[in-house]
């Protein structure tokens, strides 16, 4: 799985680097790292008015926050790995 976390102005002011170090935290809890690739992009191609953009594998997800950051974790990495 390839998950890239957009690391542009707009996603940056809005806390990519703290959603990366989420993802980084939890691909380690869950032992994920033979099975997911983290990379930092710039701009994704879709603005969100809150929070950042990541891609995974093909799908652009819009508008992660520290607040909804562990639903879509569960739901599109683990649930995307099972």
């Amino acid at each position: 799985m390839n998950i890239c976390v957009c690391v542009g102005s707009s996603c940056h002011l809005k806390g990519s680097y703290n959603i990366s170090a989420l993802m980084k935290a939890a691909i380690a809890e869950h032992q994920l790292e033979d099975k997911v690739n983290l990379c930092a992009a710039f701009c994704l191609g879709k603005c969100s008015t809150v929070g950042v953009n990541m891609k995974i594998d093909d799908e652009i997800i819009t508008g992660v926050t520290a607040d909804n950051f562990n639903q879509i974790f569960q739901d599109k990495v683990l649930g995307g790995l099972k």
